[in-house]
């Protein structure tokens, strides 16, 4: 057996829980230790500094240099006091991941001596090298300066010996280069326009927040098999790998036991995160083996992200403590479940309801249905953005298969408040309201709560789902950066809220009472948005054709959808509601771009590679042997017996070289193709011509190279099986 899998699995079978001792006492007594949160702000700043925090955090309000001092000083102080000797601006790139460059705190004395300080202008603002980070043209290579700027609504907080402080991240010219300013504008954005139709029903909100809770699907595989198998250490998924007898199909893993060196590990993130602030509740085993999932209680939308960031951060590293390597791609495993990122997204008052959540009476069930028409419009209106914030070359994969969400956006909301809504539709007439009307209206209100009851069950093939209080947006990939997905959420949902208030303010004028206005408007909006809604199955080609009739769009891959970003009206909309300029719509389409061909050509190297260099040179290996084997039989048989006795190897023989073949002249195909395809200028051109010219070569070669795993002897096949990675735990 080669040595590199052979001794995986040595490795492998000697491999047993790392016990790690827990923290003392309850969860409660260490949460949130490693974060400057409300609570150790009191502790350590003054009144006047943690006043001036604070409305910076709820109102925007700015931050006096002075007061910056303090605050900088005092989070020194406690850093200090958990361990830290350096402080970072914590960003997020165009990467999709985070990004940190450390300083020490200590400044020499000039007497041999030093000091630890850290001042105002230090926390503010610093300024790393922007040069190597993706920008979509928006400034030249020979341009490095860029800015991270302190975001005072997300805490601080200590990794290791490190105190990191969320930041937002912009060129010198004052453009976003990544995903948190973007997100703090469209939650701006949303804020403002949800609070002015808030005050159609109480005058006391001042403010809406978006909330998010993510659901974070992933995979566990063990590292000495991870290491052994250089398509899925180099791209995050198997380009090789024949499908085990063994998959899914008896859903036996599903919330099954956890198995006990996945607890281990369970249980140490989650003892990170908890200290970090980060307030996952839920484990369980998800549908295919060696799937997880973790999910934390819903917070404001910012901060849940920068969770999200954070948590997949110490997945990584937790993870390689236990001798394990964790599996973010969308579709690690082909014929498997993939991994999805729910995102729960809802609208909260600072008076404290949900405005996704049914009410007991009619006056709070019209506040519900204001905002659930709302962004189901919203979601009709803007669909492809919605489509393109979800685009990438994992998605693909994943979109459309194995309990997966297909690439179509449509909304699903359940049979009974579907049918609520028809009812309203057809209840409402032209001109005013008789007595009549309203009652049968209020009747129809007062009955939502009682339908939600049989309402609970959420529809697996939809991308788009209400679930009871809030949306869940299922077709968000494991990968992503939940930032681009609820950018795109809240600014088409800050739009739509202004347009109906603008409508319904205009009925008002005209002489409507205002609920006649709302729901006249809301009316309107039930008709022209039922085309997005959808209760049936996603997966299935009638789906397709209906979609089709309805005008919906089907971007079946990354490279269409992202074209939606050249749109003038997008580009409008995102430039009205102040959250991105047309300029930085086309740089962050053509960032999108470059990933997915960047994606695509490590993909198609790593495939060429691997096949031409361990894939054919095994099933050379075995077949000579074979032949050998023949040459034998023939040595000592008659002909007649010989020809009988020879026939398996034969057409064993035959076998391999038809794949080998096969394997051969698509390698030659891939790299004439790609070498056509890196030459060419236009990165739109390029990603087109991975997804319909390379990559179908790739799957190619990964069918003929599968065929031969089958068919080669197991003692001598290079890479660790499937079987062996997915049910090794």
């Amino acid at each position: 057996m080669p040595t590199f899998r052979g001794q995986a699995l040595r490795d492998l079978a000697h491999r047993r829980p790392m016990h790690q001792t827990p923290p003392s006492g309850k969860i409660s007594d260490y949460y949130g230790e490693n974060v400057f949160s409300q609570h150790t702000m009191r502790e350590y700043l003054t009144d006047e500094a943690y006043k001036s925090v604070m409305n910076a955090v709820v109102h925007g309000t700015p931050i006096d240099r002075s007061i910056a001092d303090q605050v900088a000083s005092s989070m020194k102080d406690w850093s200090i006091s958990r361990g830290a000797t350096h402080y970072t601006h914590w960003f997020q790139p165009l990467t999709g991941s985070t990004a940190e460059k450390h300083d020490s705190f200590i400044q020499p004395t000039g007497d041999g001596r030093a000091i630890e300080k850290f001042d105002g202008s230090l926390l503010v603002q610093q300024e790393p090298d922007a040069s190597s980070f993706p920008n979509g043209g928006i400034r030249n290579t020979f341009e490095a300066r860029g800015y991270t700027i302190w975001d005072p609504t997300s805490p601080a907080f200590v990794i290791g010996n490190t105190l990191c402080i969320p930041t937002i991240f912009i060129s010198y010219t004052g453009h976003s280069l990544d995903y948190k300013m973007p997100l703090i504008k469209a939650l701006t954005a949303v804020d403002s326009a949800a609070t002015a139709v808030c005050q159609y029903f109480d005058k006391d909100v001042k403010k809406v927040v978006a909330t998010l809770g993510w659901e974070q699907e992933y995979f566990l595989i063990d590292r000495a098999l991870y290491n052994a198998r250089p398509d899925i250490a180099t791209t995050g998924r198997a380009l090789f790998g024949h499908t085990p007898a063994k998959g899914q199909q008896l859903d036996d893993h599903y919330f099954g036991s956890i198995p006990e060196r996945a607890m281990a590990f369970m249980k140490d993130y989650e003892t990170e995160c908890h200290k970090l602030g980060i307030p996952v509740t839920t484990r369980h085993n998800e549908v295919a083996p060696n799937q997880f999932e973790l999910a934390p209680i819903y917070e404001e939308c910012n901060l849940a992200n920068d969770h999200n960031l954070l948590l997949m951060d110490l997945l990584d590293k937790v993870a390689k403590k236990h001798e394990f390597r964790v599996l973010l791609h969308e579709k690690p495993f082909e014929g498997l479940n993939g991994s999805g990122k729910h995102n729960n997204w809802s609208l909260s008052t600072n008076t404290g309801v949900n405005l996704l959540q049914p009410g007991k009476n009619p006056k709070s069930n019209l506040r519900f249905l204001t905002f659930f028409v709302n962004t189901i419009m919203a979601i009709h209106k803007n669909a492809d953005i919605l489509r393109a914030a979800i685009a990438g070359a994992g998605n693909d994969h994943r979109l459309g298969a194995n309990e997966a969400p297909p690439a179509i956006i449509s909304v699903f909301i359940g049979s009974q408040l579907s049918n609520l809504l028809d009812q309203l539709e057809k209840n409402i007439k032209a001109g005013k309201l008789t007595p009549d009307d309203k009652t049968a209206i209020k009747l129809e209100i007062g009955r939502i709560p009682e339908v939600l009851r049989d309402n609970t069950d959420r529809n697996r093939t939809s991308p788009f789902a209400f679930t009871g209080n809030k949306f869940e947006f299922r077709a968000v990939g494991s990968s992503a950066n939940c930032g681009h997905s609820m950018i795109a959420l809240n600014t088409i949902m800050a739009e739509q809220l202004q347009e109906f208030k603008k409508a319904v303010d205009t009925r008002i004028k005209g002489g409507d009472k205002k609920d006649d206005a709302i729901l006249k408007e809301l009316q309107k909006m039930i008709k022209e948005s039922k085309a997005i809604r959808f209760e049936g199955n996603g997966y299935g080609d009638e789906w397709l054709k209906e979609a089709k009739k309805r005008g919906l769009s089907n971007l079946v891959d990354t490279p269409r959808a992202l074209t939606v970003w050249k749109d003038k009206k997008v580009q409008k909309l995102f430039n009205d509601m102040k959250v991105l300029t047309p300029e930085e719509v086309e740089a962050r389409m053509e960032v999108d771009l470059e990933n997915y061909v960047m994606r695509r050509q490590i993909e198609a190297r790593v495939t060429a590679d691997l096949a031409q260099n361990h894939i054919i040179p095994t099933a050379i290996n075995y077949q000579s042997t074979i032949v050998d084997n023949v040459k034998g039989l023939k040595e000592i048989m008659s002909a007649a017996d010989f020809k009988k006795a020879s026939s398996t190897q034969m057409k064993l023989i035959n076998e391999i070289s038809e794949h080998l073949t096969g394997v051969k002249e698509k390698i030659d195909e891939l790299r004439k193709e790609r070498s056509k395809v890196d030459a060419i200028e236009n990165v739109e051109k390029q990603a087109a011509m991975y997804a319909d010219v390379l990559f179908p070569i790739m799957n190619d070669i990964r069918n003929h190279s599968d065929r031969l795993e089958m068919l080669v002897d197991d003692e001598i096949w290079p890479m660790p099986k499937l079987r062996e990675i997915l049910f090794n735990r």
